[in-house]
């Protein structure tokens, strides 16, 4: 059986990994591209390693992202997020990933969709998934977006030059604003019948903030450890699922969209051990947390949670604004289980409350390898498993 090849490049961005794609080059129907997306990755694979894809067995290599010129007059280029499940036959497209978007300003100046001199640029990026605009700031040398440079980010090994990103009036990406039930603090009620306080906030993305302490947890803790705790896991994950239904995402808990709401635990500042086994200190950070993305505690936290949690903590009442230490400016010092993560949000008072002007972060990004993704030449074309039908927005193929 022949194989289709596909132009893809596979990139880097921050803490995650993904294949990138020009828009034009993938198939129109959405069904076909979602089969395309879920071969090139290695999906489903029941044992959990995508094998026969470029997938890497967790949610932050199980990435894919779509870039094509923008008809909008607010922006250069489109950007589209799918994460596709390891198990599960699943491309989902309801939010965005914060750590790739600061991969798509790069990719789009090094495959011709945008033009760029030498030297600092600014790449308006649309994001289809959250209907909300995002500024990349990098420099470009000789059409490439440089690389070398001094910055470092927890959870990557190596220092390169820094991506810039703010995402402009995030408030309400996937609901109807920034606080989308009104409350700084709800009483939910899980399918198990607890009831938890917690702070659902939609800056970037939608997001679920619980105390560590109503869940038996300090928010020092690895990975590893949170992971062996199924109690915990399985709180954490009801507590999602009843807090989608609170923010409108879906109708019942079963029906939570696999990639939004996140669901973190936050305290105070504490010194903990990170995952390469250096102290933090307490005196480093403004608040700690613990995330789960995807059914796994992640090994950083997701950007778009950083940033939510960020401007969190200047909307009072709220869970991390009531735990976390006094913020004087608009960043914040968020301690994970990679070490702290900066992360600002510029935050103005009015009558209606409190409104995030725009959220701001830092990465680093590198293309790692270039060229074409294989994938059986029938995918989409009726003899595959169809995909599970995504949510989001989609990108229209350009013009390239």
């Amino acid at each position: 059986m022949k194989q289709r090849r596909i132009k893809a490049a596979f990139i880097r961005g921050g803490t995650s990994k993904g294949v990138f794609f020009r828009a034009g080059d993938l198939p129109a129907d959405p069904a076909e591209r979602d089969a395309v997306l879920l071969s090139a990755l290695g999906s489903p694979d029941p044992y959990g390693r995508q094998l026969d894809g470029l997938g890497g067995g967790i949610s932050s290599v199980s990435k894919a992202v779509i870039v094509g010129r923008s008809a909008r007059a607010d922006a250069d280029v489109d950007y589209t997020f799918a994460q596709v499940a390891v198990d599960r036959p699943v491309v989902d497209m309801a939010g965005t990933c914060g750590n790739l978007s600061s991969a798509v300003g790069p990719f789009a100046v090094e495959e011709g969709l945008v033009e760029a001199p030498r030297g600092e640029i600014v790449v308006r990026v649309y994001n289809t998934n959250t209907d909300k605009i995002f500024l990349a700031r990098f420099l470009v040398d000789e059409g490439e977006a440089v690389i070398d440079g001094l910055q470092a980010i927890p959870g990557v090994s190596t220092l390169g030059a820094p991506v810039a990103l703010e995402f402009l009036d995030p408030g309400g990406s996937m609901t109807p604003g920034l606080l989308p039930s009104g409350n700084a603090v709800d009483a939910i009620e899980t399918t198990a019948g607890e009831c938890f306080r917690v702070s659902i906030v939609d800056a970037t993305n939608p997001i679920v903030f619980v105390d560590a302490r109503d869940v038996g947890v300090s928010a020092t803790e690895t990975p590893e450890v949170l992971e062996g705790n199924a109690e915990f896991m399985a709180v954490m994950d009801r507590i999602r699922r009843a807090a989608a239904v609170v923010m409108g995402l879906c109708r019942t808990p079963e029906e939570a969209p696999l990639n939004v709401p996140k669901v973190a635990a936050v305290a105070a500042p504490a010194d903990f051990v990170d995952i390469q086994g250096q102290r933090v200190a307490a005196t480093d950070m403004d608040i700690l947390a613990r995330a789960i993305s995807l059914e796994r505690v992640h090994r950083a936290l997701p950007l778009t949670l950083s940033m939510c949690l960020a401007s969190a903590t200047h909307i009072p009442g709220t869970i991390p604004n009531t735990v976390r230490d006094y913020v004087a400016g608009p960043d914040v010092g968020l301690g994970n289980p990679s070490g702290v993560i900066v992360a600002g949000a510029i935050a103005e008072a009015g009558p209606a409350g409190v409104r995030i002007e725009r959220c701001r972060v830092i990465r680093t990004q590198r293309r790692l390898m270039e060229g074409a993704v294989l994938v059986p030449a029938t995918t989409g074309r009726g003899t595959d498993k169809a995909p599970v039908a995504a949510s989001g927005n989609v990108a229209e193929p350009a013009e390239t």
